[in-house]
């Protein structure tokens, strides 16, 4: 089985009609982790995990008319759960239908990294995998970033680590290293590994490295 990874850049018929630009609303990132369409009512339910400025994103989107509900679960300052019933229209049913098809499956998260810009991963047989390009409206953008063999785990922040690595960015939290501000030395960390700083430095660099491209979707 295979999965490809799409960027898709909306045309203004799809975005939310949000009437201030995203610097505003100091939004960062969305992940759209689960959701569901109701047929009868034409609305859909879902939970996204957002990272940007909790008010002004809660009220402008409880002033947006399709949006019916919008409850937030604060995490930290900048990022929390939020459940939201809206509705469907037909630019989204129009996006949604592109994914409707014999052997494709959506993987979350569907990530938004602008209204204009979304990430997904399809799941799905080769030929239905070639067919999905063609099938998106020729005002929406849309660039394959990969194609290959499924490895999900090989996709998720902790999947991009090997073993080695993920015993050094646990060595490095629990020694103070990444606390803000740091109590811990790298030759904490060094000594914690049992290897020179120099290694330690090394294993730290590409951790963060990897992780901060899995964080822009890289």
């Amino acid at each position: 089985m295979q999965s490809t990874d799409l960027t898709f850049r909306l045309p203004n018929r799809m975005q939310l009609p949000i009437p201030v630009p995203d610097s505003d609303l100091e939004f960062h990132r969305e992940e759209l982790l689960s959701w569901h369409v109701d047929i009868e009512t034409g609305r859909v339910r879902f939970l996204s995990l957002i990272v940007g400025d909790r008010d002004a994103i809660r009220e402008t989107a409880t002033d947006l008319d399709v949006v019916h509900r919008f409850d937030l679960t604060p995490i930290d300052r900048d990022t929390f759960y939020a459940y939201a019933v809206m509705d469907v229209r037909a630019a989204d049913s129009t996006l949604m239908g592109a994914f409707d098809a014999p052997g494709l499956v959506v993987v979350p998260p569907v990530v938004y990294t602008g209204r204009e810009t979304v990430h997904v991963t399809v799941l799905g047989e080769p030929d239905a995998l070639t067919d999905l390009v063609e099938r998106f409206p020729d005002d929406v953008g849309v660039e394959v970033d990969r194609i290959s063999d499924h490895q999900r785990e090989a996709e998720t922040l902790a999947g991009r680590l090997t073993g080695r690595q993920f015993e050094a960015m646990k060595a490095a939290r629990a020694a103070g290293y990444y606390d803000v501000p740091r109590t811990g030395s790298l030759a904490e960390v060094a000594t914690r590994l049992e290897c020179s700083e120099s290694a330690a430095s090394t294993l730290l660099r590409t951790i963060e490295s990897k992780l901060v491209d899995a964080a822009l979707r890289r």
